[in-house]
């Protein structure tokens, strides 16, 4: 049989042959690449190719005689409908991690892992746990892989002034001051967001996110060694960033890293390959354990930044809401998947658009319980009257990365009272969280309860956090702030852009969540004694109207609701035509 026609169950087989060569008892098959990101390019999606599992987040432990998919609440149904109950095992990645399965159920079995594909601080939690674990050199995957593609070679493009908001030199001088600053004398740079942020430069190398993959050092003198293929950097980009930025390929990187003998280098031990801390030991380096430089300084955007995204948004929201007026007379009519390619059709009209910031969600019915749902060819299905339909979307501009979700009624029938009440909670949940100010210091494990609270008053939850980063013209979600209750406890920070999605989904019936993205800004209290944060909403698109149940909304609620909706109208109605315009008008009037 052909390579290209294996299936992953055949693939399963041969790897577990090469696992045998190599005298390993398992492998751990994580859903990552080399740069530990959640969009990989093709060549490194190993675990869709052994497994059949394409969600973007988890990881395989394969056995000699068992293989088990390991996913969060998110993907627990599509890891179900993806893979072979009779070969595949699924688990609860965080209710039964991996590492604990490992230790009860392999405790004396060699476990291979890829030190690229694996951070250190994700490979002490198995050691920790009892799990031996051999470092392979070279992955068994890649071996048995025969039709692996090759690598992406896009070529890179400058991220202009008008958009960055800071030039690179001002940019390498904020990063390398904070190296200074606790004496240290270099830095290892692997995510692909950090080095596009520090070289003001975009890419074409994975899906919906512009990066260009490489990896830099960045010395406390604010010079940057970048590391990638030299036939992606044109020579007019590479002149932009003058002699304290060198340029070589990716193989030149142990050599590099064995310059650092004696010098003390930062790697951040929760997401960098764990390779690098390895051979810059070995060199006699001593790694000092801390958080990517440019992290948090790429998170608090600047006020280019921010005027960009508020653009980036105003532009999103003429497409958005022209499609929820199509969408109107949609049911009966039309399929998930036609819907999705109306919303990108609207987009890709509009000015400044890159594509979308990631495959959008289109679920109809019991679709929109499947919390990250994928519409295939398989699974579309018309979108049907008097049912519910989560959309859930975003874009990439210049300017900036947009991410929106709607749950909309199809009608024409009103909607049932228990649907209406819960929409009418998450509602609440996501109002709360909006109209927010909280204390300079507060981190996002702080806020995750307020969007959750209405809805635990009446037993209901969701299974995914309530907010995530967003970049700027970079990824859809981005660190290092989450609100999550898992959430490192990251102060939320002037400038940030997180998510405020709350939802409730109920298997095999129905799905809600409703999405707007948040800007952190100052708080203006003139009676406050510490500095205080809030949050404007920079998405504009109208809530479902037949989901609202006013009654159970407060007083300020609904003056928050008419307040928001008279922006969207303001802002969004001149650039609609006139039959669109008047819908939006009837859907942004007053609650009361």
């Amino acid at each position: 049989m052909a390579p290209n026609t294996l299936n992953p169950d055949e693939r399963l087989t041969l790897l577990r042959q090469e696992l045998a060569r190599r005298s390993l008892d398992g492998f751990l098959v994580p859903r990552a690449d080399e740069h530990l990101g959640e969009y990989v390019p093709a060549n490194a999606e190993r675990l869709a190719w052994v497994s059949g599992f394409t969600g973007s987040a988890g990881l395989a432990v394969v056995l000699a005689e068992r293989a088990v998919l390991f996913t969060d609440g998110r993907y627990v149904l599509q890891a179900a409908a993806q893979t072979n109950p009779a070969l595949w095992e699924r688990r609860h990645l965080i209710e039964e991690p991996p590492q604990t399965w490992l230790a009860a159920n392999a405790k004396e079995a060699r476990i291979g892992y890829d030190p690229w594909l694996f951070a250190e601080e994700t490979l002490a939690r198995y050691t920790e746990a009892g799990v031996t674990l051999v470092a392979v050199d070279a992955n068994p995957v890649d071996a048995v892989w025969r039709d692996r593609p090759g690598a992406p070679l896009a070529p890179v493009a400058e991220h202009p002034l008008s958009f960055a908001g800071k030039t690179v030199t001002a940019k390498r001088e904020e990063a390398a001051a904070k190296l200074r600053e606790v004496g240290e004398d270099a830095a290892v740079i692997s995510d692909p967001a950090s080095v596009a942020w520090l070289l003001n430069i975009r890419g074409h190398d994975v899906p919906y996110t512009p990066f260009g993959l490489g990896f830099a050092l960045l010395h406390a003198d604010a010079g940057v060694e970048l590391f990638m293929a030299r036939q992606k950097v044109p020579a007019e980009v590479a002149a932009t960033w003058g002699n304290a930025v060198s340029l070589a390929e990716r193989e030149a990187l142990p050599k590099a890293l064995a310059t650092l003998a004696g010098k003390r280098v930062r790697v951040d031990a929760a997401a960098t390959p764990a390779w690098f801390a390895a051979t810059l030991r070995a060199a006699g380096a001593t790694v000092k354990p801390g958080m990517d430089p440019c992290i948090l300084l790429k998170a608090c955007k600047n006020e280019v930044e921010r005027e960009g995204a508020r653009i980036a948004h105003r532009r999103d929201a003429v497409a958005v809401c022209r499609f929820l007026r199509w969408l109107e007379t949609a049911a009966g009519n039309e399929t998930e998947m036609s819907a999705a390619a109306k919303l990108l059709a609207l987009r890709a009209e509009g000015e400044g658009f890159r594509g979308e910031s990631f495959a959008a969600i289109a679920g109809a019915g019991e679709h929109g319980a499947v919390i990250h749902y994928r519409v295939t060819e398989e699974s579309d299905r018309a979108i049907k009257p008097d049912e519910t339909f989560l959309i859930d979307s975003g874009a990439q501009y210049p300017e900036g990365t947009t991410d929106i979700t709607r749950t909309v009624w199809t009608g024409p029938g009103a909607p049932p009272v228990d649907i209406a009440e819960t929409y009418t909670r998450v509602l609440k949940g996501h109002l709360a969280l909006s109209m927010l100010a909280f204390p300079q210091g507060v981190a996002g494990p702080h806020l995750d309860a307020v969007a959750r609270a209405t809805l635990w008053s009446a037993g209901q939850d969701f299974d995914h956090g309530t907010g995530h980063g967003v970049g700027s013209y970079l990824s859809v979600h981005e660190g290092p702030v989450s609100i999550s209750r898992a959430a490192k406890s990251v102060p939320i920070a002037e400038g940030m852009i997180l998510s405020n999605e709350p939802g409730f989904y109920a298997p095999g019936s129905y799905g809600i969540r409703i999405e707007n993205l948040l800007l952190v800004t100052k708080a203006d209290f003139p009676l406050a004694t510490k500095p205080f944060l809030a949050f404007e909403t920079i998405t504009l698109a109208p809530y479902d109207r037949s989901l609202i149940v006013s009654g159970m909304l407060t007083r300020a609620e609904c003056r928050w609701i008419d307040a928001y909706h008279a922006r969207v109208l303001a802002e969004v109605g001149p650039s609609l035509a006139p039959d669109d315009r008047a819908w939006l008008a009837a859907r942004c009037a007053p609650l009361v």
